[in-house]
This record gives structure tokens, sequence and C-alpha cells, in this order.
């Protein structure tokens, strides 16, 4: 999962987004949850909040409407910014390797520019850690 958070909006009115790995993961709704409990702090801060995943559009509006998100979630069935960014890792699921989208937070500033990465991230308090960062 990769969360891409603007500290401000971007000139051109938007920022690149944040990935986040398959929509209907538990740890997926825990941290979604936690930034929308957190969203109005974040955009008092003029900070926004993007998630991105390879689920589908569709997949995407379903769980947004489910949990009530604030922020978009996008799709990259692609994988374009899986690549660009590298989170795509080889991972040990039940005994059987598979490629998946490592759990990764991007900060950038409102040029677009990359201020801060956090990769390999626990779900739980995530939030919150971004919060006091920024």
């Amino acid at each position: 999962m990769i969360n891409f958070i603007s500290e401000s909006p971007n000139k051109g009115g938007g920022s690149p987004p944040p990935l986040f790995r398959s929509a209907f993961l538990l740890s997926f709704s825990l941290e979604g949850q936690q930034f929308t409990e957190l969203y109005p702090k974040f955009k008092k801060r003029k900070i926004q909040i993007f998630g991105i995943s390879r689920d589908s559009v569709k997949s995407h509006d379903k769980f947004k409407c489910k949990y009530e998100f604030p922020f978009e979630l996008l799709s990259d069935k692609d994988e374009v910014l899986c690549k660009f960014f590298d989170v795509i890792k080889e991972k040990n699921m039940y005994g059987k390797k598979v490629l998946g989208i490592e759990r990764s937070t991007f900060i950038l500033d409102e040029d677009g520019k990359l201020t801060h990465e956090f990769r390999g991230i626990k779900a739980d308090g995530h939030a919150q850690a971004m919060l006091e960062q920024i």
C-alpha cells in the first residue's frame, strides 16, 4: 500500500495519490478509518490525501462508500505508479511466494517533489504519525 500525502494543493490542482493495498483487507480499512477520523486536521493544514491500489475503480467506489472515506481512492490497474515508486515486492503468503504491494506512504510538496517516504509501515497509528510528521 502506498499513501500519497501532499503538503499543500498542487498548482495543477492535484497531486499523485496514495496506493492502498487491496482495498478489502482489514488493515487497510483500519488505516483508512484512522485517516478519516483525522481528516479534518489534515484538511485544516491544506494537506491532500489520496489512496491508490491495483483494484478497479468500481471496487474503490464500493469500498469508499462502505467506509465513508472523505479522500479519493484511485486505481492503478496497470501498475504504473506501483512500478515508479518500486512498491511491488515478493511476499510469502501461506507458504507461497507472491507479488504484493509494500505498504508505504509518500509525502510530496506543492510542486510534486518527494519530501518523505515511509516503507513497510503498520496500519494502526500510521495516520496519527503522519499528522505529527507534517
